[in-house]
């Protein structure tokens, strides 16, 4: 089992690069494609609606396939789709290869954390489920940073083609480690319908969409505002990726740690408040170093919010997970698309200044929401004690 949460770890690593990489590369693709910034940033927009249109909808398609056939088909395909869009000759090919490439990040990182919940003993569930999902930490502190470096240096098609070689690379791993005739139950329209008629469950969905889309309302354009707007080298930029990441991992491992003991619930409002922190702050960064001081609180929390909201999702209904999984990255991505769709609209009509702003909108909302849905699952873990909340 140990050999195949490392495997799923490195999936999730890949697809965490995959998604991350035209971000990171966002300065050399606009400008070997002679595309605007915000055109570029609609590559990020058009991808996560993609993915998050089809989470919840090849969940359903892909219930009876043996995981471990299904996660290795996936990654060939991340490969095939990687290999194409580095060799795309404009913008107009680009946009349809890449659409088509993240299909397999709408299937794998749910169907990734279903079958390491299916594979684990419920008091380890959590734990499990936000170790496979590190590997979206550790695509920010060694993907992001070497995709923005490789970008800047050797080109966006050659960070692509990387991608594509880490694919296949996790493909292998996979096939070799997950073991066959996994098939968590079934995904049923009763499974849907008890999911969306939950006010609880749907509450901490939406909250995987708001600070998903407070995120990406920043992150998506950080590689042209660290060098429009702090004059930063590829190095520079580079570094500050790695710091963001490098905090991203560390606040990850802590969670997976301490969050079977503090319960997720507790985890999750606690990183949106330190992202709302960071957020608050950021007009205070008048230079390079005060903004990475700045962003420390919400680097430690962005991707353990993630994380946390798995765990908390699944332990919410364990019978109902591969629903709620798919779902979650529904919202994820689909807050990415409405965020990077938000900052581009930002910087086409007001510049990169009010960026943070937005982003503090979305996590505040998100934040309100959790507080909420934390509370009714005590008053609802109440009632069912037989005791007053």
């Amino acid at each position: 089992m140990a050999a195949a949460r490392w495997a799923l770890l490195a999936g999730n690593f890949v697809i965490g690069c995959g998604v991350m990489v035209v971000g990171g590369t966002l300065n050399d693709l606009t400008h070997d494609l002679n595309v605007s910034v915000a055109q570029g940033g609609r590559l990020i927009a058009i991808a996560s609606l993609v993915m998050g249109l089809g989470a919840p909808l090849l969940a359903a398609a892909v219930a009876h396939i043996d995981r471990r056939k299904l996660l290795c088909l996936t990654m060939l395909w991340y490969a095939l789709g990687h290999g194409l869009c580095a060799l795309a000759p404009d913008y107009a090919w680009l946009w349809p290869i890449r659409a088509l490439t993240v299909l397999s990040a709408a299937v794998f990182t749910p169907q990734a954390a279903a079958t390491m919940g299916f594979m684990s003993t419920p008091a380890h569930r959590g734990r499990a489920i936000t170790f496979v999902f590190m590997g979206w930490s550790v695509a920010s502190v060694a993907g992001m940073p070497m995709a923005a470096w490789v970008g800047e240096r050797l080109g966006w098609r050659i960070a692509m083609g990387m991608v594509a070689a880490g694919a296949l690379c996790v493909a292998w791993l996979v096939w070799r480690h997950v073991p066959r005739g996994i098939r968590p139950p079934a995904l049923s329209w009763r499974s849907w319908r008890k999911v969306f008629a939950s006010p609880l469950l749907m509450a901490v969905v939406a909250v995987t969409a708001c600070q998903s889309a407070g995120q990406f309302s920043v992150l998506a354009y950080m590689a042209p505002y660290y060098k429009h707007g702090y004059g930063a080298s590829p190095e520079q930029i580079s570094a500050m990726f790695a710091w963001f990441g490098a905090l991203a991992l560390l606040g990850n491992l802590y969670l997976n740690r301490v969050i079977d003991q503090t319960g997720p619930a507790r985890a999750v409002t606690t990183t949106l408040a330190m992202m709302a922190v960071s957020l608050l702050a950021w007009p205070l960064a008048t230079t390079l170093p005060w903004l990475a001081l700045i962003l420390l609180p919400w680097a430690l929390s962005g991707f353990a919010t993630n994380s946390g909201q798995q765990a908390r999702l699944g332990g919410l209904s364990p019978r109902l997970a591969p629903a709620l999984m798919a779902l979650n990255t529904s919202a994820i991505y689909l807050g990415q698309a409405v965020g990077a769709a938000g900052g581009g609209w930002v910087i086409t009509h007001q510049g990169y200044a009010p960026l943070h702003w937005l982003g503090l909108a979305w996590v505040v909302v998100g934040l309100a929401l959790s507080v909420w849905a934390q509370r009714a699952q005590r008053a609802d873990d109440a009632r069912h004690a037989g005791v007053a909340p």
